[in-house]
C-alpha cells in the first residue's frame, strides 16, 4: 500500500466516530473522488498522477487529479468539437441552459459552500454568501445571452446604396485560467461569460483551491450544457496553461488567474497563432456587477453588405 493511499485509509479511519448503525457496526466514512470533466465524462488524469488539496489550515481535504499537458489537449479537442452545436445554438436556448445551471447549484447551496469555506478560510456564512453570488452570476448572464447582440451590434450609416449590419459572433474555444483566490465566486465570474456567448472552454481550476471547480464540472453535466462546451482541469496552472497558451487549435485566453511573469510567458506563446488575450485585471470584489467587458473580449464582429436595390424609375429604394 502506497503512502499517499495508507494516509487516505487513515484518514476515513479517524472519520468513523459517527454514531453506530442499526448492525451496531461503525463504518467508514465514503470519501468523494475528484475527477477532471473533460467532454462531458469525468476522466482521471491521463498520468494517473494526484496532488493533495488541504484547508486553509494545512489540513487535507482530498486528492485531485494533476492534468498533464496529454489532458490539456484532450480538453482542446472536447471543446472544438462542441463548438459548432453550441455557437449555432439561439442566444435563447443558451439562456435557459445557464439558468438551468443556476438552479441546480439552488439544490447543492450546502456542498459548495462547505467546499468554499475549507478552500478560503471561509466562515459557513461567507461561504454561503460567496455561493448565492455565484448562483446569482449565472442568473445575470443568462439574462445577457439574447441582448449582447443588440449592444454590440446593429445596423451602420453608409455613403452608399447599401444595408451594412453588424452582429456579434462567438470567438471559439477559450482557455480560461480560474482565479487563484477566488475558488468559486471568480471561477463562476470568468467562465459564465465566455459560454454565454457561445464559445466553449478549457478551464483551469485554482491550483490551491481546486474543489469546487472540480464539483461544478458535476453541476454542469446535469445542467444540459452539451458535453465539451465546459472542460475543466486541475493542476498546475503554469504546466497545464502552457500547452493550451501555444495550441494551435485555441482561439483565446484569459490569464485571469496566472501572475504578471507567467502571463508573459503565455502571452508571448499566445501569439503565434494570433490569440486574443484577455490580461490579469485586479479584481477587488468579484461579488460586484460586472459588466459586459468580459463578453465582449470573446467575441467577433461579423458585417455583412447588401445592396438596397432600386425600386421602379423614381430611385426609390428599399
Amino acid at each position: 500500500m502506497s503512502e499517499k493511499t495508507d494516509k487516505n485509509v487513515q484518514a476515513g479511519k479517524a472519520a468513523t466516530a459517527d454514531p453506530a448503525d442499526g448492525t451496531g457496526q461503525r463504518r467508514l466514512s465514503v470519501f468523494k473522488t475528484y475527477k477532471l470533466y473533460v467532454g462531458g465524462k469525468f476522466p482521471r488524469s491521463e498520468s494517473g498522477r494526484v496532488f493533495e488539496v488541504t484547508d486553509s489550515g494545512g489540513n487535507w481535504l482530498a486528492n485531485a487529479p494533476l492534468s498533464s499537458r496529454k489532458d490539456a489537449r484532450d480538453a482542446v479537442v472536447a471543446a472544438r468539437k462542441a463548438f459548432g452545436g453550441w455557437a449555432g445554438a439561439t442566444a435563447y436556448n443558451r439562456g435557459q441552459v445557464l439558468y438551468r445551471v443556476a438552479e441546480m447549484l439552488e439544490g447543492r447551496r450546502e456542498q459548495f459552500a462547505s467546499e468554499v469555506a475549507d478552500a478560503e478560510g471561509l466562515t459557513q456564512a461567507q461561504a454561503a454568501a460567496q455561493v448565492d453570488a455565484a448562483v446569482d452570476r449565472w442568473v445575470w448572464y443568462a439574462g445577457w445571452t439574447d441582448k449582447i447582440a443588440q449592444i454590440v451590434g446593429g445596423g451602420n450609416p453608409v455613403a452608399g446604396p447599401f444595408f451594412n449590419l453588424s452582429s456579434p459572433e462567438p470567438t471559439g474555444v477559450v482557455a480560461v485560467l480560474a482565479p487563484q483566490g477566488s475558488s468559486f465566486l471568480g471561477l463562476v465570474s470568468v467562465l459564465a461569460p465566455v459560454i454565454a456567448t457561445g464559445n466553449t472552454a478549457v478551464v483551469v481550476a485554482s491550483e490551491e483551491a481546486p474543489l469546487p471547480a472540480l464539483s461544478l464540472g458535476e453541476v454542469l453535466a446535469t445542467s444540459d450544457v452539451p458535453g465539451g462546451v465546459v472542460n475543466v482541469l486541475s493542476g498546475r496552472t503554469a504546466e497545464i496553461a502552457a500547452p493550451l497558451a501555444a495550441h494551435q487549435d485555441v482561439n483565446a485566453i484569459d490569464l485571469a488567474g496566472a501572475d504578471e511573469a507567467l502571463a508573459k510567458e503565455l502571452e508571448i506563446a499566445a501569439a503565434d497563432n494570433l490569440k486574443r488575450v484577455l490580461r490579469p485585471q485586479p479584481v477587488d470584489d468579484w461579488a460586484a456587477t460586472p459588466g459586459t467587458d468580459r463578453m465582449t473580449a470573446f467575441l467577433e464582429t461579423k458585417t455583412v453588405w447588401h445592396p438596397t436595390g432600386s425600386l421602379g424609375a423614381s430611385g426609390s429604394a428599399y
